[in-house]
């Protein structure tokens, strides 16, 4: 991860990753993001953020998911 606003200690959060020098999960920002907040409501809630921070949320969310491997099952494999 090239990202240096995102941070992954195990100590932290259980090893989630977060915005760095903070207890702030990714998580929680892209939940809020995905019911409804804006920006600016989720900066309100957390005075320490900036908006670099709430898009290094998303920048990390982005390259989990083209990490992410994907194996298809074909269809007569598939339990009826």
């Amino acid at each position: 991860m090239s990202n240096k606003l995102i941070s992954i200690d195990p100590d932290i959060c259980h090893g989630k990753p977060c915005i760095k020098g903070t207890r702030i999960m990714v998580s929680n920002i892209l939940s809020q993001l995905a019911g409804g907040y804006s920006i600016e409501k989720i900066l309100k809630g957390y005075p320490e953020l900036k908006k670099e921070h709430i898009k290094a949320a998303l920048e990390y969310a982005v390259s989990v998911i083209n990490e992410e491997e994907i194996y298809l099952i074909p269809n007569d494999e598939v339990a009826a």
